[in-house]
Parts: C-alpha cells; sequence; structure tokens
C-alpha cells in the first residue's frame, strides 16, 4: 500500500511525515518550530496518542497512534456545526462511521498543515503550498518496527549531518522523554516500556549501529 493511501484508522499506529516543496524550508525561526508544535496539539493532540516526533528545516516526522473510535466520534461531534451532517453521521453503518471518522483524522491533519501554511507564508511574505501533497503515512503493526521507527525518527539530525548525537538537536521528542516529566503532549511512559526502561532508551539512542 502506498504510503498517502494507508487510512488512518482510530486506534492503529502510524509514521507521519512529510517535506517541503523543492528547497524551500520550512522552519526558519525558532519560533517557528514551537508554532508549528502549538498547532500540533491543537489540532492533532486530541484525537493522537504521540510517540515522538522530530523537526527538520525541510522536512518533520511524527510516530502516533490514532484514539480510539469513541474518542474521536466525540472530538467530530464536538466540532461539527453543520446539522444536515450530524444528521447523517447519525445514520451511518459502523463500517461507514469507521471511514467517516478515518476522513476526519485525515483533515485534521490537513487543516494543521493548511494552518501552518498560512501563517508561514504571511511571516515570509511567500505563496503558494508549502509541504508536499498529500502527508505522508505508514502503518505500523509490529512492535519492532515500532521501536525501530522511534530510533529513526530521533536519528534523521544526526543522518542528515545537523549534529552528532540525538540529544544534541533540540527540535525532536528525546529531551521530552528523557526528562522525566509526564505532563508533555509525548506518551513517554508507553515509549520507555517499549525499550523496557530509561537507561535501555539512551542506551539504543547512543548506539547508532543499533539502528
Amino acid at each position: 500500500m502506498k504510503d498517502y493511501i494507508a487510512p488512518l484508522v482510530p486506534g492503529s499506529i502510524f509514521h507521519i511525515y512529510n517535506r517541503a516543496n523543492g528547497n524551500e524550508k520550512l522552519f526558519s525561526t525558532p519560533e517557528n518550530y514551537k508554532y508549528f508544535l502549538r498547532q500540533y496539539q491543537q489540532y492533532i493532540s486530541p484525537i493522537v496518542n504521540t510517540y515522538c516526533y522530530c523537526l527538520l528545516p525541510n522536512h518533520f516526522h511524527f510516530l502516533v497512534q490514532c484514539k480510539e473510535e469513541n474518542i474521536i466520534e466525540k472530538h467530530f461531534l464536538d466540532n461539527c456545526k453543520n446539522i444536515q451532517t450530524l444528521i447523517g453521521f447519525g445514520n451511518l453503518s459502523g463500517f461507514e462511521k469507521e471511514q467517516f471518522l478515518s476522513n476526519h483524522i485525515s483533515r485534521q491533519f490537513s487543516n494543521w498543515l493548511n494552518g501552518y501554511t498560512q501563517a508561514y507564508n504571511k511571516q515570509q511574505k511567500r505563496k503558494g503550498s508549502l509541504f508536499m501533497r498529500p502527508f505522508k503515512r505508514v502503518s505500523i503493526s509490529e512492535e519492532r518496527h515500532l521501536i525501530n521507527v522511534i530510533r529513526y525518527i530521533h536519528f534523521n539530525p544526526v543522518e542528515a549531518g545537523l549534529c552528532i548525537q540525538p540529544e544534541k538537536w533540540e527540535n525532536s521528542s528525546y529531551h521530552l522523554i528523557i526528562s522525566g516529566k509526564e505532563n508533555s503532549f509525548i506518551n513517554r511512559s508507553a515509549v520507555i516500556e517499549y525499550f523496557e526502561d530509561l537507561e535501555n532508551f539512551v542506551y539504543c539512542h547512543n548506539n547508532s549501529e543499533l539502528v
């Protein structure tokens, strides 16, 4: 299945990524990175659990698990103001409802990226699309694959020659995971559990040959 066709099914895990068009940058200032994450938390955090992320000057990566169907449904109902759409949603069958909610998740991602593009264009005095379309995603069903994707995402700036170790790159979830804080939008405890403990998480990220 092509990486941009995989449906964003409630309860499933996905590697979400995308890059700027051509040689464009996605982030030109430190505030751009912060604003991008604030918009992510507004649009996306209510409907996914986030395991990790990394933002680079011209592309980004997130590893997320779409929340359960009842949570996605509540989010849609709370934010939909179209009465006809609400009535139509109430008449859908189980399979149709899952497809509808999958489309809602995808639309939230598009709204997030479109909103950032508008703000970035205004700041940089540019016009047109910023991101490649559609945004890319790969479904992940095996735990080993998930662990490798976490390490891959955190190692992206190292592979890009932007730093020598994941901990040296500020614009990723690595610092949030090793910080000990549980009040961020990153599901820190779940990530550490996949690696068994924090010590092994750090060990794996300090040994590039394991990636």
